[in-house]
């Protein structure tokens, strides 16, 4: 399943800087197909102890994750949605991924230039998001002037439809994202064919700067501003700092983790970096891993939250669906506690489930067809 996340934000924020370090963190294409070369795009593997152990166990011969596509968005400026800067290829560009990760600075160097003259996170997040609810205004304002020849027509779809734009249209002009309104699931539906930009779920990254003058250290009130903002509406966010990650990049994986845990333990509010940056893009996008091991190949499998069976065995190929007949199914924790698929079957832990069964994060599953 090829689901994507979208880097946007301000210049001089580190977007270009922070997409380096994940595009060196990506895995061989090669491995998936749906990938499309671009220097643009990175795909990046999911990190997932339980992959390891599931390898371990079989003694694979090969170990392949789940993944997440990081495409960088080209950069905004205000007055995009009105086709400044790059504004038309901005929201172009935007508008095919499924969520957005808007990267906010949250540190002052006098040697980085802030293109607004200082460094204010909610006033990016700000303007970042009032271009992206204005592009949507045009859209629902247009379609609106479609539908309306069909209202005088008497028709109650249309008038329905028209009536939900009405709506969102109200909600936009106020300053609120699509996204954070409530909608039946026949308004969705209704919704999801307009692409609207700011129904996407969104991410907030945090750049800060090591050694730097980064304002959650020093207790900002520019850095409260924005912690209610994130904390009081709920919105999902990560704090990473761009350039540490980028340094990293040439490090191999050990000495990569021996870095990161001493700045972790030098407590000045370093986020964890990349792992957990992805590991919050993968949860935004509201997915979940199950996983097939054998002696040929372990593998991480992406599917949707609440996915079927057949559903989810279309990651794999679409005979999974078509055929499906049944699925054995064990969860991760059962079958690394019986060592072997054949010691879980003994013990009674591996299931036979049918085309009903929604498919947890964790399992283990062998298709039937």
């Amino acid at each position: 399943m090829s689901l994507s996340i979208g880097i946007v934000g301000l210049p001089n924020v580190g977007k270009s800087t922070l997409f380096n370090a994940l595009t060196n963190h990506s895995v061989p294409a090669e491995n998936y197909p749906f990938c499309t070369i671009d220097p643009s795009v990175g795909i990046v593997p999911v990190p997932d102890i339980r992959l390891g152990e599931l390898t371990k166990m079989s003694n694979s011969e090969k170990t392949i994750p789940a993944v997440v596509e990081l495409v960088d968005i080209a950069g905004l400026v205000k007055g995009a949605s009105e086709g400044e800067g790059l504004g038309n290829k901005f929201l172009a560009n935007i508008r095919e991924v499924d969520a957005i990760a808007e990267v906010v600075r949250i540190f002052d160097d006098e040697n980085i230039h802030h293109v607004h003259g200082e460094v204010n996170p909610m006033n990016d997040i700000s303007i970042i998001n009032l271009e992206l609810m204005m592009a949507d205004l045009q859209t629902v304002s247009k379609r609106k002037t479609s539908l309306e020849r069909d209202i005088k027509k008497g028709d109650k779809y249309i008038k329905k439809e028209h009536d939900l734009l009405s709506r969102v249209e109200s909600e936009l002009e106020k300053g609120k994202l699509v996204s954070d309104l409530d909608f039946s699931k026949e308004e969705k539906v209704i919704l999801k064919g307009l692409h609207l930009l700011t129904a996407k779920p969104f991410l907030y990254v945090l750049n800060r700067k090591s050694g730097g003058d980064n304002l959650d250290v020093l207790n900002d009130d520019r850095y409260a501003d924005l912690k209610k903002f994130l904390e009081e509406g709920d919105k999902p966010y990560v704090i990473v700092d761009a350039g540490v990650e980028n340094d990293l990049k040439e490090l191999d994986e050990e000495e990569k983790n021996t870095y990161r845990m001493e700045l972790l333990r030098g407590g000045d509010g370093y986020g964890g970096g990349l792992d957990n940056l992805i590991k919050k893009s993968y949860k935004v996008l509201d997915l979940i891993t199950y996983f097939t091991t054998g002696e040929t190949e372990t593998r991480a499998w992406t599917v949707r939250r609440d996915s079927t069976a057949p559903v989810a065995g279309m990651a794999i190929h679409s005979d999974f669906h078509d055929k499906f007949i049944r699925a054995s199914v064990v969860s991760y924790e059962d079958l690394i506690s019986a060592g072997s698929m054949v010691k879980a079957k003994e013990n009674g832990k591996v299931r036979t489930e049918g085309k009903e069964y929604i498919v947890q994060d964790g399992d283990v599953i062998e298709f039937r067809i």
